[in-house]
């Protein structure tokens, strides 16, 4: 019988959940634990008998040890990861820790501040990008963002991916199989009803306004999103099945 791939999710913060994921990893046959990392949950030293890594968001940079203690482990979890090509997808604050470990910049209230749905270019190098060459022949991708902290360097060795006018890194890889992007896949425009309006008020934006944009793109969001995370699975599925043939992982 063949083995059902196992997928941990790093949760960051409690309002920044797996959101779609779970189901989406169900649905191509993957299995799934979710630590609660922020709550004490935690996490393995190293990614034994993982077979892939998913980072969420979270209002932290990815230093900010001091406030958020778990990120010194969780960063050591992702460079193990990295270097023994285990499979990492990094949304969000789990983009900017692949960044920071692998030689980038990340700055804090950088003036890329994005909120809602926005657009997302594609570049030339998703066309042979395993994660995003589904959806290179689309162009834009739109997608749900809520950062205002941004990977204002690339790392020195990571291929760009997307970028867009309000934010220039929005997807890379670094290495065969770790990528991180600036948008959240995971998170629909259900997530903004969530949002302290006055908060977006206070920033000059109008909570309604983003949900009422969100709700318009939502059945392309809903379709690219899904072509993504399926595109990442079939990365974790290829890989679990070498290392099981080759007795290794």
């Amino acid at each position: 019988m063949r083995r059902r791939p196992t997928v941990l999710l790093v949760q960051n913060s409690p309002t920044s959940g797996p959101g779609r994921l779970l189901g989406w990893f169900a649905e191509a046959g993957l299995s799934t634990r979710v630590v609660a990392a922020w709550d004490g949950e935690p996490l393995p030293a190293g990614p034994e008998g993982l077979d892939a890594l998913v980072l969420l968001g979270g209002g932290l940079l990815p230093d900010e040890d001091g406030t958020a203690p778990w990120l010194a482990p969780e960063r050591e979890l992702l460079q193990r990861a990295v270097a023994e090509e285990v499979p990492v997808l990094g949304i969000c604050l789990g983009a900017q820790l692949l960044a920071h470990c692998a030689g980038g910049t990340v700055t804090g209230r950088s003036g890329e501040t994005e909120r809602g749905s926005c657009p997302v270019r594609l570049l030339a190098a998703a066309v042979e990008d395993p994660l995003l060459a589904p959806l290179a022949a689309e162009g834009t991708l739109r997608m749900i963002q809520n950062h205002r902290d941004s990977i204002t360097t690339a790392p020195p060795q990571a291929v760009l991916l997307a970028t867009s006018e309000a934010c220039r890194v929005q997807a890379f890889r670094v290495g065969t199989s770790a990528w991180g992007v600036q948008f959240h896949p995971e998170a629909d425009a259900d997530r903004l009803r969530a949002w302290d309006e006055s908060a977006l008020a206070e920033e000059g934006l109008d909570r309604a306004a983003l949900l009422a944009s969100a709700e318009a793109d939502r059945q392309t969001n809903l379709r690219q999103s899904r072509l993504l995370v399926g595109a990442f699975s079939r990365v974790v599925t290829a890989r679990a099945d070498r290392t099981t043939r080759t007795g290794s992982g």
